[in-house]
């Protein structure tokens, strides 16, 4: 093949899809246009590369391509509006949506630690045969109340917040299998009771109290948030309702994964409070105010916010635009 020759034949189609692809509007006979010009260019690439490749000419035409595949499909425009609606409907809309399921999970697993809680109080002997009467003392007297302040605050807000991440991913990526999730809630829910009867039983339950309230009442909040989450992405598949199994956990999937990004900026929040707050030289009444008004504004958040986005049919699955068409079912 004459190269110079293919280029000066071919040379005004390549300018005009150039000249279309510039054009900050185009008409629909234009976009139209557009797709036409890109088969046809395309086709005079494959046989340049296996006739002449010239790097020169191959490299122009690979990226006018490019740039005509990105006008034809379209490109959205990311910004700080998007990162605003996603706080302001699309994570309170999904968490609105899915309230039933970690309301029940919380106060389930809340019930469940008072009552093995007030248990082991009883029966002190099943503590002891547990836990060593040295592991019992190190714990009440240095553990508990070492722990918040055993790294510097910043450090200890990071490693606090990855770690209750972690566990509010694992919830919901064990969702699907449904029973590690409840495993995962008791061994919380144990450990707290554990601790909670041991601190009491040794007339330590004021500062117990005193120190996992300022922040553990949002942290296990979104803990529960993402057990509940992940134990609705199990029903979706159990009882699909009129979708297809398939189709009933992508959405309740795609709602998922909403959850748990907007749990990461919760569980930052907590991480910080149990940095800086819950070791604190603040009176006791200061430190768990400030863990009560952190915890009324997140549910006032997601009952007046989330309440208002779910009814504008914001439920924290994708938009219309990004779900596409879905072909009509036979009657």
């Amino acid at each position: 093949m004459d190269l110079d020759a293919f280029v000066t034949r071919h040379h005004p189609e390549w300018a005009r899809l150039e000249h279309l692809v510039r054009q900050r509007r185009l008409s629909g006979a234009e976009a139209d246009e557009i797709l036409d010009r890109y088969q046809r260019v395309a086709t005079h690439l494959s046989l340049i590369r296996s006739s002449a490749p010239d790097p020169s000419t191959v490299a122009y035409l690979s990226s006018l391509l490019a740039r005509a595949r990105s006008r034809s499909a379209g490109t959205r425009s990311h910004s700080w509006s998007d990162l605003a609606t996603f706080f302001t409907a699309t994570f309170p809309g999904a968490l609105y949506e899915m309230r039933r399921w970690w309301i029940v999970t919380a106060l389930a697993n809340v019930a469940a630690a008072f009552l093995l809680g007030w248990w082991l109080l009883a029966h002190p002997r099943i503590v002891a045969s547990r836990v060593s009467a040295a592991e019992i003392s190190q714990l009440v007297h240095h553990e508990v109340e070492g722990y918040y302040s055993e790294y510097a605050a910043s450090h200890f807000a990071s490693q606090v917040w990855t770690n209750n991440a972690q566990v509010a991913a694992l919830c919901v990526a064990l969702g699907v299998l449904g029973v590690p999730v409840v495993l995962v809630l008791w061994r919380n829910t144990v450990n707290v009771a554990l601790i909670g009867s041991i601190m009491a039983d040794h007339g330590r339950g004021g500062l117990f109290f005193g120190l996992i309230l300022p922040h553990g009442l949002l942290e296990l909040t979104a803990v529960f948030v993402a057990g509940g989450v992940g134990l609705r992405l199990f029903w979706s598949w159990v009882v699909p309702g009129s979708r297809t199994r398939g189709q009933s956990i992508a959405a309740a999937g795609r709602s998922s994964v909403v959850v748990v990004l907007g749990l990461v900026v919760v569980l930052l929040v907590s991480g910080i409070i149990e940095a800086f707050v819950t070791p604190s030289g603040l009176p006791t009444w200061a430190r768990i105010g400030i863990g009560v008004v952190v915890e009324i504004a997140f549910l006032t958040y997601v009952f007046t916010l989330g309440r208002w986005a779910h009814r504008r049919g914001e439920i924290g699955d994708v938009s219309a635009q990004d779900a596409g068409d879905t072909l009509p079912a036979a009657g």
